[in-house]
């Protein structure tokens, strides 16, 4: 017991309980605050600004893997680098802004978890978009609810959730303006939509739009609304939370402080095999501590979400 580290340090005695308030047990707060929070660093004071600069540090580094079905059986992994993911993002921004996407607008992002996820989450980011994700996990209604509530105009949707989101049942589907989808739609889908006014794009349509049309980024502010999630709480409607670009940044700094403390050192040959929906803060935190640090994210191609661990490339040799 005398060589356990402490990560903890009390800063308040606790108190007994006078004239009727009750007792109060003492304050322990993290030893590297015992001074009090550190202050934010002004360099990484929103996501875009955490992607940016990896970017720049790390370009050739690999960024988001996935993996192909070939012959029925899934292949290898295959990688997109850190600038190959941003001129990707700059695109999907480009083609947001010339489809009548303004600062402020709210963007639903509907699927599991996939390199187009996160470049739909880094391009909302780049232009001050507020990323909203769906997920039906809640029931039924909890996409036609959280549509309508957060006042959602456009959707990066997975290809198997469009009928779900075209369904009649889902009413709050007709506010949208435009659908994109992270491969294509199928014939039905589009003919559907097309009858309820709203625009289809398959992912490639999309980059090319951004491609024919750039536009200039529109950068948050630190107290910018980054993201909007919604939870089930404890009962009736699912709630949403509103976070903001500094809120998660400041969540990744801390991280880089904490693990100061341990001599075991992360690298950017770590590698995080992603299995929690990104739709749940957890694993969107820790995909962008491993993008600030220039590591790799991989994607699960199963169905199972609830499980999560971060790998070495030297255990990962298909990667």
């Amino acid at each position: 017991m005398e060589n356990m580290k402490v990560f903890s340090v009390k800063v308040e005695d606790g108190r007994e309980g006078r004239d009727g308030k009750p007792s109060v047990g003492p304050v322990y707060r993290n030893l590297l605050a015992k001074q009090g929070y550190p202050p934010p660093d002004p360099e990484m004071s929103t996501t875009w600004t955490l992607f940016s600069s990896s970017v720049e540090k790390y370009p050739g580094n690999r960024m988001l893997g996935w993996r192909k079905f070939v012959d029925g059986k899934v292949g290898p992994y295959i990688w997109k680098t850190y600038k190959e993911v941003y001129d990707e993002v700059l695109h999907v921004g480009s083609a947001l802004r010339a489809s009548g996407v303004e600062p402020g607008c709210r963007v639903g992002i509907y699927g599991a978890n996939c390199p187009q996820w996160v470049m739909a989450m880094e391009a909302s980011g780049a232009h001050s978009l507020v990323c909203v994700p769906l997920y039906d996990t809640l029931g039924s209604g909890a996409v036609n609810f959280i549509i309508d509530h957060a006042e959602v105009d456009f959707v990066f949707v997975q290809d198997i959730k469009v009928k779900e989101l075209l369904n009649p049942n889902c009413k709050s589907a007709q506010r949208l303006k435009a659908i994109v989808c992270f491969t294509s739609l199928a014939e039905e889908d589009n003919a559907k939509a097309s009858q309820m006014g709203i625009k289809t794009y398959s992912w490639t349509e999309f980059l090319h739009m951004g491609k024919e049309n750039p536009w200039e980024i529109s950068p948050p502010q630190p107290f910018s609304i980054c993201t909007i999630m919604y939870t089930s709480g404890t009962s009736g409607d699912p709630k949403g939370v509103v976070l903001t670009h500094e809120t998660m940044a400041t969540f990744v700094c801390g991280v880089d402080l904490f693990l100061d403390q341990f001599e075991d050192k992360m690298t950017v040959d770590d590698v995080y095999l992603s299995f929690l929906p990104l739709a749940h803060i957890l694993d969107r935190m820790i995909e962008e501590y491993f993008f600030h640090r220039g590591a790799s994210v991989g994607y699960y191609h199963g169905v199972c979400y609830w499980s999560s661990v971060s790998l070495r490339n030297s255990l990962v040799e298909e990667m």
